[in-house]
């Protein structure tokens, strides 16, 4: 009747594919952990997630567009939620490891600046003599130091090979708590939540896009990828109301893409034998086909010509660019407007880090009403 660690683990051995990362051979972690009865290690890495603060924050704060423009319009957390279930499927399919995969994407954009990546352009200037701003250095600092929920240790001690994921592209920066190996190649997992993530705003902001006007979906059949997909909606559903013919077209190029990755994939992936050839390898061995690859590209262009770069996102950003580096140089310039356990980290992590990290931790609206308290002669602090 109870399916224990123990088990879970065995079923692990069993079912996953030699070249998926396995709970009962993880890297472990920083500070040792004993094991749960009921779960394995990457089940409670997903969990320490779903429960912490930084996560609880996406809600409110920008993929696009800023979470008071509509309510239909994803955040940093339906994001989230939307690359997870991607990232899932895929990992089933190719008989990894979902639950790594799954506690990886739930964990890449804790450490995503209010305001989307205008905000972080804006730190990363801010901060260059200070060793600059990344979200993905931003997110390993909230799991490993800024989340306070143990006796034992600053952050949430998450498995080598989640916070491997964590940072993607390697970590050529300075870190105060042990990283991960480094290795050739990361496990699958981690490639297959990168390009989950990708997938998931791709069409997410597409559809998004649409929603809000500023996409002409006639422009969009200059996409050989969108018009491919659009004539076989039109082709299987019929005659039917343009929203759904627009949401059938959104689900049904998510399918493509999600296919073609789990046939190219395991088409590579089979020239490897075990993780460990996996990580030697020098080569990509998660990702599209060159035909779809090509297509991906071009649909990615037309995203950042028009949608991207669109007057009305422009402006936006411009906006947000000017609260955060206000906030920022206020900051600076008057640490006793920060709050104590602020200023209490100065020692430890250094001031201008510091603020960075409270400024980055902001959401969209804290960081508005923040700006108006701080910035506004006629309103209250």
């Amino acid at each position: 009747m109870i399916r224990t660690r123990q088990d879970l683990e065995r079923e692990e051995r069993e079912r996953l594919a030699p070249q998926a990362a396995r709970a009962a051979d993880s890297w472990g972690r920083v500070v040792p952990e004993g094991d749960h009865p009921y779960r394995t290690a990457f089940q409670r890495d997903r969990d320490r997630v779903l429960h912490s603060r930084a996560f609880r924050r996406l809600e409110y704060k920008t993929q696009v567009f800023v979470h008071h423009e509509g309510d239909h319009y994803r955040n940093r957390l339906t994001h989230t939620l939307e690359g997870a279930q991607i990232a899932r499927t895929i990992a089933r399919t190719l008989c990894l490891n979902e639950d790594l995969a799954e506690a990886v994407v739930l964990a890449h954009d804790l450490g995503h600046t209010p305001f989307g990546h205008a905000g972080e352009r804006v730190l990363h200037e801010l901060m260059r003599d200070e060793g600059g701003f990344d979200h993905n250095r931003q997110s390993l600092r909230v799991v490993d130091l800024l989340e306070e929920r143990y006796p034992g240790f600053r952050g949430l001690n998450l498995t080598m090979e989640t916070r491997e994921g964590i940072t993607k592209h390697g970590h050529a920066w300075e870190h105060p708590i042990p990283l991960p190996p480094e290795t050739p190649h990361t496990s699958l997992e981690a490639r297959v939540a990168d390009f989950a993530d990708e997938i998931a705003y791709t069409n997410h902001d597409l559809d998004d896009g649409i929603g809000s006007g500023l996409l002409d979906p006639a422009s969009l059949e200059e996409v050989a990828l969108w018009r491919e997909v659009r004539r076989e909606v039109e082709v299987r559903v019929g005659k039917s109301e343009e929203r759904v013919l627009h949401a059938q077209t959104i689900v049904t190029l998510i399918n493509r893409l999600v296919t073609d990755l789990v046939e190219e994939t395991a088409r590579r992936v089979d020239t490897v034998h075990d993780l460990e050839a996996v990580r030697a390898s020098d080569t990509p061995l998660v990702g599209y086909s060159d035909d779809v690859q090509r297509g991906l590209r071009e649909l990615k262009r037309f995203l950042f010509a028009n949608l991207y770069q669109h007057h009305q996102v422009i402006r936006a950003v411009r906006k947000a660019e000017r609260i955060l580096s206000d906030l920022f140089r206020t900051y600076r310039d008057d640490p006793a407007r920060l709050p104590p356990h602020v200023v209490a980290r100065f020692g430890v992590d250094g001031e201008a880090r510091a603020v960075a990290d409270y400024v980055a931790g902001m959401t969209d609206r804290f960081a508005l009403d923040e700006h108006r308290k701080l910035l506004d002669p006629h309103e209250p602090v």
